[in-house]
């Protein structure tokens, strides 16, 4: 029986009048007079072909509608996501307008627009523009030293404005080494000189963050030292372990990916935990500036609080916390308005 029969034949008898697919099947099979021991292999694959076509044609042809309405949805709300995006940009920038002349309005407004905007997904997007820019622009020799650098500056930038506590930095740090290890797994003959080159200007970048904060700290007016003291202990503790965070950040990175890009990550980070001394160094330097300006003062800050929550007034200090709350940020906008004119004046 030739190709051409088997399907004709199968087609003209098989029916979806039987309820089971079992059925279908044997009764199609039967009434063709088809004789399996005498098939040949390609035959029978065009049998079980046919019969396949035959019984999930109404099933593909829902698939296929069903796919082509994914792709127009993903288009719309990708679409839709950009608009979200870029009216949340327009919003922010016009209140930052509207606001420009009170420093401690636009402080707050920093805040909120920080938590309203997705920043990883652009940081994200800007790294990997970054790198694929640099391997087009050179696409033969070393691109080390100009993607270190735009890495550090991109660090940097994402770090300065915010808190330098743990959860943040290593967001940050994980975010621009995950788009890194895409664009390196999506170009192995580069992946080693990619990697090293964003681990050195992440590194970069974080100690160009601290100390930044070490020299806002020598300069920040007594107003902004209760603010910090909230924080105190945390941040002499995440200043303590910087070194540690930045490894920890590749080893986890590494045990995502591919084997090849594991191994480069490993090895490079095993490399780099010899070159962390400036980080380890600056780290500890800011820790003791922060101990040296704010300990005596975070020591009265602590006995004050524990005779203020024994007072009588304890009750209506919590029921204020809120506004008292909100004076506090206002006054750390204005601190560091403050400590960044006096650092410009010098």
């Amino acid at each position: 029986m030739s190709n051409n029969t088997i399907q004709e034949t199968l087609k003209e008898n098989y029916s979806k009048r039987y309820k089971s697919i079992g059925k279908r099947v044997t009764t199609a099979v039967n009434e063709s007079d088809i004789k399996a021991s005498s098939l040949t292999l390609q035959e029978m694959r065009e049998l079980a072909t046919t019969i396949v076509e035959l019984e999930t044609k109404t099933l593909q042809e829902d698939l296929q509608a069903l796919m082509s309405q994914k792709e127009a949805i993903e288009r719309v709300l990708e679409k839709k996501s950009e608009e979200l995006q870029d009216t949340k940009y327009e919003i922010f920038n016009a209140l930052e307008d509207e606001f420009m002349e009170t420093p401690s309005a636009l402080s707050k407004l920093h805040q909120v627009k920080l938590q309203s905007i997705d920043l990883y997904d652009i940081l994200s997007e800007m790294v990997e523009s970054a790198i694929i820019t640099a391997l087009e622009k050179d696409s033969e020799g070393d691109i080390s030293e100009s993607t270190t650098e735009v890495i550090k500056e991109m660090t940097y930038e994402s770090i300065k404005e915010g808190s330098l506590n743990t959860i943040r930095v290593r967001k940050i740090l994980s975010t621009i080494l995950v788009s890194a290890i895409d664009v390196a797994e999506a170009t192995p003959t580069r992946a080693e000189q990619i990697l090293s080159a964003t681990l050195k200007g992440m590194r970069g970048g974080l100690i160009k963050s601290i100390n930044r904060f070490k020299k806002r700290l020598e300069f920040m007016p007594m107003e902004a030292k209760h603010i910090l003291i909230e924080d105190y202990d945390t941040i002499i503790s995440d200043l303590n372990q910087t070194d540690t965070l930045f490894s920890q950040v590749v080893a986890t990175q590494a045990g995502e990916s591919t084997q090849t890009t594991r191994k480069i990550l490993l090895d490079l980070n095993k490399a780099m935990s010899y070159d962390l001394e400036e980080l380890v160094h600056i780290s500890k330097e800011t820790a003791e500036v922060l101990k040296d300006r704010f300990s005596d003062f975070a020591k009265t800050a602590v006995k004050r609080a524990d005779i203020a929550l024994k007072s009588p007034k304890a009750q209506e200090a919590k029921r204020m916390g809120i506004q008292a709350f909100g004076v506090a940020k206002e006054a750390l906008g204005t601190a560091l308005k403050s400590a960044k004119d006096a650092m410009d004046k010098k």
